[in-house]
């Protein structure tokens, strides 16, 4: 599969990247080189194969969902110019 001077423009275009005609010269060489090894991949006999997100089986670095910071409420209202029981009260911008 060849890759047009076009099509990496209106890549480029939706990427909002100005090229100069020299980058898009060697983005056209890069792109050839990818698709050309994508075909020789798509060429290795797949069948059987269960599709992976990992070549290994990797645990998910998750932590207990516990509080680790309590706010201390009068110390953050303490310097509010104006405040409403727990909370700051600030002036109304939209009618």
């Amino acid at each position: 599969m060849r890759m047009s001077r076009e099509a990496v423009q209106q890549v480029a275009l939706l990427a909002r990247l100005a090229l100069t005609p020299t980058e898009e010269t060697e983005l056209v060489a890069h792109f050839d080189k990818v698709l050309t090894y994508m075909e020789k991949l798509n060429e290795l006999p797949t069948d059987g194969v269960e599709p992976t997100a990992h070549a290994v089986e990797v645990p998910a670095p998750l932590r207990a969902d516990q509080v680790t910071n309590h706010t201390d409420t009068e110390a953050l209202l303490q310097n509010a110019p104006a405040q409403e029981a727990d909370f700051f009260t600030v002036p109304k911008i939209i009618d």
